[in-house]
């Protein structure tokens, strides 16, 4: 037997690097661990709205949306009804019919997802005793609503900006509008404040200063005004040292800004684009959402494309119509998941378009992700992040009425919760 040879135990692997080497290294990145972990913390994985409606503060009372939806049902049947304007606007006949049921439960339950009292363009100067009474009295309003279970899931107000010729009025507006509805009882759990016409980080931490304050003086947690930005003015987009101010704003008020949302027609004119060719869909809108988006990315700031004044009336409706389903659609394919209404009209085109977008998606989004869940080589082979885009795809879907949850499950054979953690996956670390 000597000549077989008894078998030698492998070495044990040996690292050169020290703990000291290690703790080197920890100390040296300890501020880049604090950003990531502070600065980015990804979307909380609640509602956003497919789109924010604007009207004059004035003419806001409970009945507002339904009188909207109403009116938007009436617009389409003047055309054959809502199959006849999907199929109208470029989806074909099987996906027609079956988004335009949906679209008229939509219309009818829940016509506008957000609303905007608009103290600012939507509004003008009126004077301090009109704006302080409409203030109150939009206010006792908006509380009434939300009692009565008649509000939209997210409503607010957008105040006059911080320029030195409105700041005051704006400021007096907002104090009064959540002082009274704090007297009124609690805060609306989807309250949203606006602040328009930014052009500097110094507006946006002047504005959460005046946030703080109002919860200090009310007795409220802090970070619970939390409010959007505008980004309207090129200054912002790119400020006078050559840097981009938005991308300062996430760590200039930490957890105080809850949307960026471009407005078409202000920064169109700053950049002497002629009113003609003032739109969503020009070059230089373009590259203004597009460090919009770079500069929140992970941020858990969401992002909402802007309005199109093409209204479908009179006998160009169809011509509107056509435009903004484009227009919501081509927001979509970009990442833009929010944008603004103007008109009751452009309602049915707003939601024909985005459940289409999902609609049309779907099929292919849950067979990848089922594969991804039970590990299953598909036709493409998805790594994580795609999986979150994935879900994040079905769950918005799902919020927005355009996918059925129960179907969902059935489907992915996850419930609502497994599939948000999916696309939020460090909502399960909380």
């Amino acid at each position: 037997m000597a000549h077989i040879r008894s078998a030698r135990a492998a070495p044990a692997p040996r690292t050169a690097l020290t703990a000291a080497d290690l703790a080197s290294v920890d100390r040296r990145l300890a501020s880049t661990d604090a950003l990531l972990a502070t600065a980015y913390p990804g979307d909380d994985g609640s509602r956003q709205p497919v789109h924010t409606v604007y009207v004059p503060a004035d003419r806001y009372d409970a009945g507002l949306p339904a009188d909207w939806g109403v009116a938007a049902l009436a617009a389409v049947e003047s055309v054959g009804g809502l199959e006849a304007l999907a199929a109208r606007v470029g989806l074909d006949p099987e996906l027609a019919g079956t988004v335009a049921a949906d679209v008229r439960d939509k219309l009818e339950r829940e016509p506008i997802e957000d609303l905007r009292l608009d103290f600012e363009d939507g509004y003008g100067d009126r004077g301090d005793e009109v704006e302080d009474a409409d203030a109150w009295r939009m206010a006792e309003r908006v509380a009434a609503a939300v009692g009565a279970g008649l509000a939209p899931p997210f409503i607010g107000v957008r105040i006059k900006g911080f320029e030195a010729s409105t700041r005051a009025r704006g400021i007096r507006t907002l104090d009064l509008f959540v002082g009274t509805l704090l007297a009124r009882g609690e805060l609306p759990d989807g309250l949203v404040i606006t602040l328009p016409k930014v052009s500097t980080v110094a507006q946006v931490e002047a504005m959460a200063e005046v946030a703080a304050a109002l919860e200090r003086v009310h007795g409220l947690p802090d970070g619970r005004l939390r409010f959007e930005v505008q980004v309207e003015t090129p200054q912002l987009v790119l400020g006078p040292d050559g840097v981009a101010p938005l991308a300062r704003l996430p760590l200039a008020v930490p957890g105080r800004i809850s949307a960026l949302h471009y407005g078409t027609y202000d920064y169109s004119e700053a950049l002497a684009i002629s009113a003609a060719n003032q739109s969503l869909d020009h070059p230089v809108a373009d590259h203004a959402k597009e460090v919009m988006q770079l500069a929140v990315a992970g941020t858990g700031i969401r992002l909402s494309d802007g309005s199109t004044n093409i209204l479908p009336i009179g006998d160009r409706a169809g011509e509107a119509w056509r435009l903004h389903a484009r227009l919501v659609r081509r927001s979509l394919d970009r990442g833009f998941y929010q944008g603004w209404d103007l008109h009751a009209h452009q309602l049915p085109t707003r939601f024909i378009a985005t459940y289409a977008f999902y609609r049309e998606g779907y099929a292919a989004a849950s067979v990848r992700l089922r594969d991804y869940l039970e590990s299953t080589p598909g036709a493409v082979l998805d790594e994580p992040a795609t999986a979150r885009a994935l879900a994040g795809f079905v769950l918005r879907g799902v919020e927005c009425g355009a996918l059925p949850g129960s179907g969902v499950v059935a489907d992915l054979g996850i419930d609502r919760h497994a599939l948000t953690v999916l696309a939020h996956p460090k909502l399960a670390k909380g």
